[in-house]
Parts: C-alpha cells; structure tokens; sequence
C-alpha cells in the first residue's frame, strides 16, 4: 500500500493544536527576521533575569517597549511580539519573569510545557515581578542606542502586570495593557503615564472589570483609552494570528496592531 506523505503532513497540520500552529509560526517569524536578537542576563539584588532584546534598523536612537509575555510565560509566540515591535522601529525587550523558576534552575523554556510553566508563574511574588521588571527597562534604557524613553507593553497575564508596573515606575511613556485585569483602584493616583487597553468583544471575564477601571482612572486624575474590538476573543493578539484564525479574532489583531503602532509614534 502507498502512502501520500503529502496527505500525511497536511492532516497532521490539521490536527495540530492552535497554540502548537501559532508557536510553529512564531518561530519561523523569529528564524527570517532581519533584526539583531540576542539574549541577556541582567543581575539585581542577588537575582539574574534572562531577557530577550530585539534591536531596530534604525538610524537613530529610539524608545524602548518592556514587552510581557502571558501566563504561558516568555515562549515563541512572545519573543515574535519582541521582534515585531523592533520591526515597528523600537528597541523591545522581553524578560522571561520565569527566569529561576524552572527545572534545575531554568526559565521558560526548560518547563515540560506550558501547563507546568503556567502553575509556576502564579507562584511568583509580586515584588520579585516588579524588580525583574525594572531590571530590565534600566538596562535597555541605558543602551546606546536607546533615547531613554520606556514604556510597557503585555498581554494576558502580562497585561494585568503592565498595568500593576505603571502603578510602581514613575517615568514610563505609556503602559499598553492587551486584555489584562487592572491593579487595586487605590494603586492608580501612582500611575504617571497614560493607560491603553485592548480588549476582546468576547471576553466577559476581563471586559466586566472596564466600567469600574474607567471609573477609578478617572476619580484618579489619569488618562485611560480602553478599546473593545468586536467579536474577538481573549488573546486574540495571539490566536489572530494563525492561518486558521476566526475572521473577527483576525481582524481585532489587525485593528489593535494598528492602533498600537499609532499610539507607539507618540512616545
């Protein structure tokens, strides 16, 4: 009996899981991409934190983007975001805040997936989070090629601490929060920059907790634009980018990536 191996490759595609497409993907991204990589390691305190940096082709110096990974913690998927922003013109840097956390010691990469990755993170402290947070905008604010200005960016998980970070760090740009739970309302008077939030139509979860964030940014005196793309669900930045991926999933990545570059030239 023969056998299509071109069949063979096709269905076992299909039957792929997303993520596992999305990752496949994200790495192809990360293998082609024309931008400088590499990785860092940034001691503070008696810890070292491993980062991805991503440098622009640019001619002059420009701002950095704090770029935080999901709950799924600093994958492939992630790290193309990192390369996506430098592609867009900036310097990016991704800290894998799992750094320590891992098997014997490791970071992200070395957990047996992201089931166990993901029950790591929660465990993390709030503090170590903050200062492995700015460890990481201090070393690329310093950079040569950097102008010294910094703002944050993060999805998920990320986006909830993006948030919570520009609560802590008094001279970033712009905090950039992709479906991301707010900080405790009384924390915000601290947040000296302006908060931009990206939501999903479908995502109930986080999108109840919009009304009172808008409340509380404005009782506080800040600056907060919260927009909801329709029909998107939870981590569409993500999911809108796979081959299969739901027209409206699709079409809020696209219209959020939009809105985010625009708001990127501001800074």
């Amino acid at each position: 009996m023969q056998i299509n191996t071109n069949f063979i490759a096709v269905l076992s595609a299909l039957l792929l899981p997303a993520t596992v497409v999305a990752q496949s993907a994200a790495l192809e991204r990360l293998d082609n991409s024309r931008r400088h990589h590499e990785w860092v390691s940034i001691e503070h305190g008696g810890r070292t934190v491993e980062c991805f940096l991503v440098f622009p082709e640019v001619a002059d110096k420009v701002p950095v983007v704090v770029v935080i990974h999901e709950n799924r913690g600093l994958n492939d998927w992630a790290r193309s975001v990192a390369d996506q922003v430098a592609e867009a013109g900036y310097i990016a840097i991704a800290p894998d805040l799992l750094t320590g956390m891992g098997p014997d010691g490791g970071k992200t990469s070395d957990f047996p997936g992201s089931d166990a990755a993901r029950t790591a993170l929660y465990k993390l402290s709030p503090d170590q989070i903050t200062a492995d947070l700015n460890a990481s905008a201090n070393y690329a604010a310093k950079l040569p090629a950097s102008n010294g200005k910094t703002a944050v960016a993060g999805f998920c998980w990320g986006g909830k601490q993006s948030f919570r970070f520009a609560t802590n760090r008094q001279d970033l740009t712009a905090a950039y929060v992709f479906y991301g739970t707010p900080p405790e309302a009384e924390s915000m008077s601290g947040i000296q920059c302006p908060v931009y939030g990206f939501y999903g139509g479908n995502d109930a979860r986080v999108n109840a907790t919009v009304p009172e964030t808008k409340q509380a940014m404005e009782k506080a005196g800040r600056t907060y634009e919260a927009v909801t793309y329709p029909g998107a669900g939870h981590g569409f930045m993500r999911s809108g980018e796979a081959a299969d991926a739901k027209p409206t999933d699709k079409t809020g990545r696209q219209q959020a990536w939009d809105r985010w570059t625009m708001l990127l030239k501001r800074i």
